[in-house]
């Protein structure tokens, strides 16, 4: 081997869903567990969330009251906000679910020399044994799972299964089974119980040789060569033509290659652009997954990491961004609905994206907020009398309305989630280096939501946010509902400067409340507090490092035009416990500190995650330490900890190396694209470093590295080479 490996592998088959690999396209998502006896794929997709009597729910109505609470907040009542609500019960978004599964049962065989893996650079499932072979993957450009069994044996039973964990005893299924010129057609129907709301699965049975007969629920196979499956599912309300969309994926029928071609051409091209070499030990890279996840100080384990982050981060973007478990789950009780958490998670999962190459997640981000816009304005409407844009901290992907609160969690006074939401919008469009017209036009309302929230001033002149949240945090000394919290200052500081960047007949309006907004506050322990508003008290011991957005993935706060307030957010991040150990926190931790040129504190953080065993067989990771909560935060955000760890742009800045760990002497980076306009390749070792850049623009940015700051013009077609001195 000459370099890292693109893929991961196991010596056996998966005996838990958690161990399943994955493949998917941003629509379907598929779990292999690669048995060659009882093999199963879990069907998943981003549309299916179960009905629960939530799907109609709309914001409170507590606009009237606005003004009372913020007298009472104001007036120094720490608990004002508590009674804040039209005291409704708290109201979970609809639950993401599995919808079934492919099951292929053959009888048992004498093979050896079983292995499975997966490549992540074409997205192939593949399990073998002996003359035995499956292969699984996902098609971005048909929008199909593909399944190819080669030597099934004498015999092959395929069906469709509902019977998954968590699976309600009420879901109404039918099957239906009919044979077609190319062998059978399978579906299975679910309804969910007390909904006209349905989903309906229909697997495609192709086979070369041999003979097929209806065995209902399923097919049964005798004697064939190779069988090929072609698998899609649909949501729905009412009846699904089966007759119509069978013959749809009987239209896509072609040779398995064929369908691989056509997948490749965009994934391949995706996954390919941006990777990672730190020089592993061969051994080490050779070892299957589970077995380098043992060794959480070798280098290839970050490689992997690393290549499964990106690769997984792709295959669950598309129709929407990654949920909180990605596009993945085999259990129908999955943790916190599988919803989309907006107020960290989802992110930190993306946050990679714009750095690394991805544009495909940006693009799934995108889609998710703007189909939603009519539902944050009705948020804006309802909650505070206001025109613009509210985003709401928990979606189910179909309503972006804010309705998940209780008094432990006002999740419904979080103002700053549209401007967090669109940051990654704006840094796309930064490396692009063209505004897209749908995110200027979002910040314009954003800007409008804050024209009318913010009313309120105190004693020095000072706009102030009230009522104010920090999530998921309250202070020392208060209840959770408060007033000037950190992160709602960057918020709308930031959404105010940027909305009056894309709109100049604004520009003047925009920026005067930008400037009425009051300073960060230091607290007495050289802090920057959660909390600005004298008084309130900081709660250290949280996972959610929300106060420090100006830091990351605002360029608000930094070393360079800050250096007083990044000592304060510095002091900050050392006073932070890590609380429940959630995986997000330890990277979110790590993403701060790489922001702040603490290489030392960036490690803390990783080997907090890689010591603490939360990665599966299939490399997605879990929420809690020793695989505790299936849930993709660590997968998808560690790539971006790494990426931070050695390059961070701005429009005008480029660092290089400000966060370079010891126990990473050795390394190339490849693709990663500036804010500026530039792809660069960075390749590094104990006594020297090299840049090559690749600017799209002529510009001069400020160029920062371990050995001082000067001034590097770039001219737009011609490569930069960056010699860089010792460190």
């Amino acid at each position: 081997m000459t370099g890292p490996v693109h893929g991961t592998w196991e010596p056996a088959p998966a005996a838990r869903w958690e161990d399943a690999f994955l493949t998917g396209n941003g629509h379907h998502g598929a779990l292999v567990f690669g048995d060659p006896d009882d093999d199963r794929v879990i069907v998943t997709h981003h549309s299916l969330v179960r009905p629960n009597g939530t799907e109609h729910a709309r914001p409170p109505q507590l606009a009237a009251e606005l003004p009372a609470l913020q007298d009472r907040l104001l007036g120094g009542d720490p608990t004002a906000a508590d009674g804040f609500t039209d005291g409704r019960p708290l109201q979970w978004v609809q639950p993401f679910h599995p919808a079934f599964q492919v099951r292929l049962r053959r009888p048992s065989g004498d093979g050896h020399g079983y292995r499975r893996d997966v490549d992540f650079a074409t997205g192939v499932v593949r399990a073998a044994r002996g003359e035995f072979s499956s292969r699984v993957f996902v098609s971005r450009a048909d929008d199909v799972i593909v399944q190819h069994v080669t030597a099934p044996a004498r015999t092959l039973d395929v069906s469709l299964d509902h019977r998954l964990p968590g699976a309600p005893a009420a879901l109404g299924v039918g099957h239906g089974t009919v044979l077609v010129p190319e062998g059978a057609l399978l579906s299975l129907r679910a309804r969910y119980p007390d909904s006209d709301r349905a989903y309906t699965g229909l697997t495609l049975v192709a086979v070369t040789g041999g003979r097929t007969t209806l065995e209902p629920p399923g097919v049964h196979i005798e004697g064939a060569q190779a069988v090929l499956l072609l698998t899609r599912v649909l949501r729905h309300t009412g009846e699904l033509d089966v007759v119509t969309e069978g013959r749809a994926l009987r239209d896509l029928l072609a040779g398995y290659d064929d369908l691989l071609d056509r997948h490749l051409s965009l994934h391949r091209t995706a996954y390919q652009r941006v990777t990672l070499d730190l020089a592993a030990d061969r051994a080490d890279r050779a070892l299957p997954g589970s077995e380098l996840l043992r060794r959480p100080q070798s280098p290839a384990l970050l490689e992997r990491l690393f290549a499964a982050g990106r690769y997984h981060l792709l295959s669950a973007s598309g129709l929407l961004p990654p949920r909180l478990t990605g596009l993945w789950t085999g259990d129908w009780n999955t943790a916190w609905s599988g919803a989309f958490t907006t107020n960290a998670n989802l992110n930190l999962q993306t946050a990679s994206a714009a750095a690394a190459a991805l544009p495909e997640v940006t693009e799934a981000h995108a889609a998710l907020i703007h189909r939603q816009l009519p539902h944050w304005r009705d948020n804006a409407r309802a909650i505070f009398g206001a025109r613009g844009v509210v985003a709401p901290t928990h979606t189910d992907g179909e309503s972006g309305c804010t309705y998940h609160f209780s008094r432990e969690y006002p999740l419904h006074l979080w103002t700053a989630g549209a401007d967090w939401l669109l940051k990654p919008l704006v840094d796309h469009d930064e490396t692009r280096g063209e505004r897209d017209p749908r995110t200027a036009a979002v910040l314009a309302e954003v800007a409008l939501f804050y024209e009318d929230f913010l009313t309120r001033s105190d004693a020095d002149g000072h706009l102030v946010v009230v009522p104010s949240y920090s999530p998921e945090n309250r202070p020392a000394n208060a209840s959770w509902g408060a007033i000037n919290s950190a992160m709602d200052l960057s918020a709308a500081r930031h959404a105010l400067c940027t909305a009056a960047d894309h709109h100049p007949e604004h520009a003047d309006r925009w920026r005067a409340l930008a400037d009425r907004l009051p300073p960060h506050r230091v607290n007495a322990d050289g802090a920057l507090a959660e909390w600005a508003w004298p008084g309130l008290q900081d709660s250290y011991d949280h996972r959610h490092l929300s106060h420090l957005y100006g830091v990351w993935p605002l360029d608000e706060i930094n070393p360079y035009d800050t250096p007083d307030l990044a000592e304060a957010a510095r002091r900050a991040l050392a006073l932070r416990g890590a609380e429940n150990d959630s995986a997000h926190g330890h990277l979110h931790h790590a993403l701060i500190a790489a922001r702040l040129r603490d290489g030392e504190r960036v490690a803390w953080a990783l080997t907090h995650v890689l010591n603490g065993d939360f990665f599966h067989a299939s490399l997605m990771s879990a929420h809690y330490p020793k695989r505790d909560v299936y849930n993709a935060d660590a997968a998808h955000a560690l790539p971006a900890v790494l990426v931070e760890m050695l390059v961070q742009s701005t429009p005008d800045r480029l660092v290089l190396l400000p966060a370079l760990s010891a126990a990473l002497p050795t390394g190339e980076l490849r693709g990663v694209r500036t804010r500026f306009g530039a792809e660069l390749d960075l390749s590094w070792t104990p006594d020297s470093a090299t840049a090559v850049l690749r600017p799209s623009r002529t510009l001069r940015v400020d160029l920062r590295t371990f050995s001082g700051t000067r001034p590097l013009d770039l001219v737009a077609g011609e490569d930069r080479v960056l010699p860089l001195e010792a460190r």
